[in-house]
């Protein structure tokens, strides 16, 4: 009765996809979360995506997760980011109704066969051999294991900090997990601290929202997920408000009741998430900030204030709240506070986000130094896959870096670490050109129909799509215009430049100016496809020189990853090298190129010298 395949230690957005991976895969899987009516939970912004993140949530989607499904279900305003720079920086981002998110969550995982869960606080990591067998619980009940996937968010060892107040808790109202961070530590793996925050909640009704600016959506929102039918949403407006000198001087006055200032802190805070406390700090120049006022719910009675995430005292974000303009009269309902949390090193973990000292052990989430719901959901993801393909007695999937952002943000925290919150951008990929949210389900679909998480109906379609685009990339590449008056007459009526020369047709569609509408009068072969298909052909063709470029890159990379490092080559004394990558070099001896981007800490940088070395080595030797 209390044996499992997979347990999952955790309810929130990595626990999700973890467990649902598992089940959904046929492993019998187990689900502990301290409270089950909290699965789910937004514990801070209500909001899921936005820049490179919204490009996590469309590969969880493309990967048969959840996340980007319940989002189109239960969102309340949808909006393009970055809309008017290129496909490669856009980036997807939703407000949800956080309430009806994590009830939505909490009825996917009660329907899903295969998935039990239980209400009890995990104490006690249990191994044999250094490999899982176990974990115990707060309740006395011990459940045995083959694999356990631990996905703690803030409660490992979880305080919260509000002016010198201190209370140990994982979220507000929620117990600290303190003994599994002990059990954590005593199987010998790296720790750290790691801290942050969030913003007051505000009652609807004493906000003036008639002098603030208004936000809505987009007028053609789309949807988050590629499974979603019939996408016609609600949505709500969001507001804009700023801080002012006065702000500034009450929070800048009040620096020493900051636990960020005084010493109470240890963890480090997020860099591009801070406090509006070490924003005034660090930003003193600036006159204003902007502040971000966000609807909680369908019913709008709750506003979130996104930027005035703050751990000052409580009297003192009342009196900073209400030198903001429109909420003089403001009431909080929640108090905002920063939390210090444990989490391991991510550099103790193999790219199959499992752990290097214990065999069945995996991590995701927060515990792994991350920050962000998406970045958690796509690492429970993974961890949940890798779990079951190694309970089937296969390799387990590990995304490249020219493949996924997934990939480049586990690549990231197991070769390289992290000593802050670690969050998503895309300038961290390399290839965001070919990583794109639009291409998200060609990319990785076929992944996720293999290991069963997608349907067959919909793998079809990505097919289908696929082939279009092929199709038509390929008729744009062959099919020829000359500037004929018939054809001079024709790009007239487009609005179109006419042209002086012979041209194919994709030198016409890569222009600024060219349309999907205008893709459809181009050739007869375009007016039956669908948008999906007809948005991958303009942007295959428009960027197609720089693509080409990228697809080389990776090409020439695949091919250097597959150098043979000589047995009597030496790193000491290579320009460019730290001490460090160095002694990591000599310790391990890896045998290519390949074995050497694998170690933890060694960079692709580094890589790149190595190669230069050898070919002057091998160069040097004949």
């Amino acid at each position: 009765m209390n044996s499992y395949d997979i347990i999952v230690v955790g309810g929130g957005h990595a626990g999700i996809e973890a467990c649902l991976a598992a089940a959904k895969t046929g492993h019998k899987t187990l689900l502990i979360t301290i409270l089950a009516e909290q699965i789910g939970a937004a514990s801070c912004n209500p909001a899921i995506g936005g820049l490179a993140k919204g490009h996590l949530v469309k590969e969880i989607d493309a990967l048969g997760g959840q996340m980007g499904l319940t989002t189109d279900a239960v969102g309340i305003q949808f909006r393009m980011l970055n809309e008017s720079k290129g496909p490669a920086v856009r980036g997807s981002r939703a407000q949800i109704d956080m309430d009806r998110y994590r009830v939505y969550m909490r009825n996917v995982l009660l329907n899903t066969p295969n998935l039990d869960i239980t209400q009890e606080m995990a104490t006690e990591i249990l191994t044999k051999d250094n490999e899982i067998c176990g974990v115990k619980t707060n309740l006395g009940n011990t459940y045995n294991c083959k694999k356990l996937i631990i996905t703690t968010g803030t409660f490992l060892n979880g305080l919260i900090h509000v002016g010198f107040n201190k209370i140990e808790a994982g979220r507000v109202g929620e117990l600290s997990s303190k003994n599994l961070s002990t059990s954590l530590k005593s199987l010998g793996l790296a720790m750290g601290r790691l801290k942050t925050g969030t913003c007051p909640r505000i009652d609807a009704k004493s906000i003036d929202f008639s002098v603030l600016e208004k936000q809505d959506g987009d007028g053609a929102p789309i949807a988050f997920s590629f499974r979603t039918k019939n996408f016609n949403p609600n949505q709500l407006p969001c507001y804009i408000a700023y801080t002012n000198e006065t702000t500034h001087e009450i929070i800048g006055s009040n620096f020493d009741k900051a636990p960020l200032f005084t010493g109470q802190i240890e963890g480090v805070g997020p860099r591009y998430c801070p406090s509006i406390e070490d924003k005034i700090n660090r930003f003193a120049d600036r006159d204003r900030h902007h502040l971000f006022v966000e609807p909680q719910t369908a019913d709008a009675t709750e506003y979130y204030i996104n930027g005035f995430s703050t751990s000052l005292p409580y009297d003192v974000q009342v009196a900073m709240l209400h030198s903001v303009k429109g909420f003089e009269n403001a009431r909080i309902v929640r108090h905002g506070y920063a939390i210090e949390y444990d989490y391991v090193e991510p550099t103790e973990l193999r790219h199959s986000l499992e752990t290097k000292k214990i065999k069945g052990l995996y991590l995701a989430g927060q515990i792994n130094g991350t920050t962000g719901y998406e970045e958690a959901g796509a690492q429970g993801l993974m961890a949940g896959i890798n779990a079951s393909l190694s309970l089937k007695g296969k390799e387990p999937l590990v995304l490249r870096r020219d493949e996924a952002y997934i990939g480049v943000m586990i690549d990231d925290l197991v070769t390289k670490g992290t000593k802050e919150p670690y969050r998503m951008f895309t300038s961290r990929a390399e290839y965001r050109l070919l990583l794109r949210e639009d291409n998200a389900i060609l990319r990785l679909g076929a992944y996720g129909h293999e290991l069963g998480l997608l349907d067959d109906e919909t793998f079809n379609r990505i097919e289908n799509i696929k082939q279009n685009l092929k199709d038509g990339v390929e008729l744009l590449n062959t099919k020829e215009i000359t500037p004929s008056k018939e054809n001079l007459a024709f790009l007239a009526s487009m609005s179109e430049e006419i042209i002086s020369e012979k041209a194919t047709l994709q030198k016409i569609v890569a222009r600024k100016s060219f349309t999907r509408e205008k893709l459809t009068l181009l050739d007869e072969f375009f007016k039956e496809l669908d948008e999906i298909s007809l948005e991958q052909i303009l942007v295959q063709s428009k960027y197609q020189h720089y693509i080409g470029e990228q697809q080389n890159q990776i090409e020439r990379m695949k091919e250097m990853l597959g150098v043979k490092i000589p047995e009597n080559f030496s790193f000491k004394g290579i320009s460019g090298l730290s001490n460090e990558v160095v002694e990591k070099l000599e310790k391990f001896a890896p045998a290519t190129l390949f074995a050497a981007s694998e170690i933890s800490g060694i960079t692709p940088a580094a890589v790149d010298i190595l190669h230069i070395y050898i070919k002057m080595f091998n160069k040097k030797d004949k």
